[in-house]
């Protein structure tokens, strides 16, 4: 059998759209050859997944992404269709785990196994999960940073201001003010030290003697400790007895006698007996004084002219 020119073309091109076929999904990493099954997995955000990117399991790749397109049901997720090897075990609690975007700016799916003993089917959906990139876990550690370098800048700012209202013109010369007058003290402090230390100088032979003075009383009063002693104790012995006396009971029989001579004062500024009678009766007091002028003229008169009242008889006579 001849086989005819058109035949050969027809072949020809068969082959040819094969191997554009075959090529085009090798270069996507797709084997037309091999066994394979479908996977789903939902996420929220997909940025920087394309379609071609790897399914890994374990850091081995096993499959790639096939198809990215939003949920039917409007709520914007994204629906991320996934063709693996078939003879891959993949227990169907596992999870679809969408990485982070790495430092060249794409990301992949890693599966997560599970321990459910029952499989996964051509056409499942997988229970989803994102990592965080690594820009966001950056940006998570240097947030407070930033935070506090901000705050610290702010700060900052506001010391510098309060510098800036300090240190005026009036305030740097008031502060070399202070320093002329630190200087000045400092100054009249050396002058007072030298005074003092030619006080001290000249002084010396007085302090040599007060020191000796000093030592010379000390000694004293160590060579007189027993009777210095002996005079501490007295004055104890002293206080003991005057704290054995009985000075309440000396104390109320002083008030009871003072009781008794305002009652006896009493009665005599009433009148009361002969004194109070003597007292406040002036008349009697008149005659009292009167009378004792009289007895006084009459002894006077006796101690001059004793003859007149007394006679004398040696032989009998009158």
């Amino acid at each position: 059998m001849k086989i005819t020119r058109e035949f050969k073309i027809g072949l020809l091109a068969v082959a040819a759209i094969f191997l554009f076929i075959w090529g085009m999904n090798f270069l996507k990493g797709k084997d037309i050859f091999s066994r394979q099954m479908t996977f789903y997995a939902i996420y929220d955000d997909v940025s920087g997944l394309i379609e071609s990117n790897p399914v890994s399991l374990n850091g081995v790749n096993i499959g790639q992404v096939n198809r990215i397109r939003f949920m039917p049901d409007g709520s914007g997720r994204i629906l991320v269709e996934n063709i693996i090897r078939r003879d891959v075990v993949i227990p169907d609690n596992s999870k679809s785990i969408l990485t982070g975007m790495s430092l060249t700016g794409t990301r992949e799916i890693i599966i997560s196994l599970g321990d459910s003993p029952n499989l996964i089917s051509n056409g499942d959906t997988l229970a989803s999960a994102q990592q965080t990139s690594i820009q966001d876990e950056v940006s998570q550690l240097v947030a407070p940073i930033k935070q506090r370098a901000d705050d610290l800048f702010v700060q900052v700012d506001s010391v510098l201001v309060i510098f800036q209202a300090i240190f005026n013109k009036q305030t740097q010369q008031n502060i070399v003010s202070s320093f002329e007058s630190i200087q000045n003290t400092l100054d009249n402090l050396e002058q007072t030290t030298e005074t003092l230390d030619k006080t001290i100088e000249e002084e010396s032979s007085r302090l040599s003697v007060i020191l000796s003075n000093t030592e010379s009383i000390s000694s004293n009063l160590k060579n007189n400790n027993e009777l210095i002693s002996n005079i501490i104790q007295n004055f104890s012995s002293i206080s003991d007895s005057i704290a054995a006396a009985n000075i309440q009971q000396t104390l109320a029989h002083t008030e009871e006698s003072l009781a008794n001579l305002n009652a006896i004062l009493e009665k005599v500024n009433k009148g009361e007996g002969s004194l109070g009678l003597l007292v406040n009766d002036e008349e009697l007091y008149n005659n009292m004084q009167s009378s004792s002028r009289q007895l006084e003229l009459l002894l006077e008169d006796i101690r001059k002219n004793p003859g007149s009242y007394i006679n004398i008889s040696v032989f009998g006579g009158r």
